[in-house]
């Protein structure tokens, strides 16, 4: 294994890439600096603060610590007293995005077109290679708006032109919700933090989207819960009682799944602890009607309104 204490201790990176490299909010970031003095970063002429890599390893071991169940006390604990008697903790795997290494040669367009090559062409190796490529350049929300859900519409376009076969628009559309699913797992879980379950109501298997949202609420520090495809509501708000989450978030693109949830904050209320009720989708986007119908919270037309108004519900 490899020490912490091998990792570079130059400051190098600000609050931001610390974030997105740890998936720890900032918020929470500053609090443990200033409540447990975990970190010493260098600081610049402007107080401005920048982090090292060994900062990096050390937010990581923390958390993985807190995965095992420890509180962020004793997680602190443990670590200051390995450091009091000499020694360096191991450094974890690394399974997050990879850091940011190089500046793209080109805009996220060029990378959308590589990536709907790769796909038409089955060629499941091009695919891989363009998406390392592009995780060492971009942020997730460039790499989700830009190059993902871009290449993900033309490919559903072709289809609809008859240029490609269901079965293309099948192998991207699994490809891009396996990528998806790997980072979900990659960011660690706070269980202090307010849980969230995500998915999909029954009849609807548009994935995508959601687990979009979902990936980037645990990035966000939540505790989210990612339930899939076809959801029935009533089994659905049994499981809620069983779980108690802060609030539950479904995303719906037609018209039958959007009927069950007209009545679904209606239901989560009879409930000890009833949680909130967030819904989305490409259907109340388009219809103004079903928006007003359904009982709960529209969380906007974009997923970044959508994580600024859990962020209000929530925080």
């Amino acid at each position: 294994m490899v020490s912490i204490a091998e990792f570079t201790d130059d400051g190098k990176y600000n609050i931001k890439v610390l974030s997105e490299r740890t998936g720890v909010r900032p918020v929470t970031l500053r609090a443990w600096e200033r409540r447990y003095d975990l970190l010493d970063p260098d600081r610049q002429d402007n107080n401005y603060r920048l982090y090292s890599e060994r900062d990096v390893q050390i937010i990581r071991w923390i958390t993985h610590r807190l995965d095992e169940g420890l509180s962020i006390s004793n997680a602190v604990k443990a670590y200051k007293n390995l450091r009091t008697q000499g020694i360096w903790p191991d450094a974890l795997p690394s399974v997050l995005i990879p850091e940011r290494k190089k500046e793209p040669k080109f805009p996220p367009k060029t990378y959308t077109k590589k990536l709907y090559k790769a796909f038409v062409n089955h060629d499941q190796a091009q695919a891989r290679a363009i998406m390392d490529s592009v995780q060492s350049m971009f942020e997730l929300k460039t790499i989700f708006f830009e190059i993902m859900q871009p290449c993900l519409y033309e490919i559903g376009e072709a289809w609809v032109r008859g240029e490609i076969r269901i079965a293309t628009e099948h192998f991207a559309s699994n490809f891009i919700q396996g990528i998806l699913s790997s980072l979900l797992l990659a960011f660690p879980v706070y269980y202090e933090a307010p849980k969230i379950l995500v998915g999909c109501p029954q009849d609807e298997f548009h994935v995508i989207a959601p687990l979009m949202l979902a990936v980037l609420l645990r990035r966000e520090g939540y505790q989210v819960e990612f339930l899939g495809a076809d959801l029935p509501v009533d089994d659905l708000v049994v499981y809620a009682e069983d779980t108690t989450p802060e609030m539950i978030i479904l995303s719906s693109s037609n018209y039958h799944s959007t009927f069950a949830l007209y009545k679904m904050q209606e239901k989560l209320n009879v409930l000890p602890n009833p949680p909130v009720f967030g819904f989305g989708g490409r259907y109340y986007i388009e219809d103004e009607k079903a928006r007003k119908e359904t009982q709960g919270v529209f969380l906007g037309f974009t997923l970044d309104e959508a994580i600024e108004k859990v962020h209000q519900l929530l925080d």
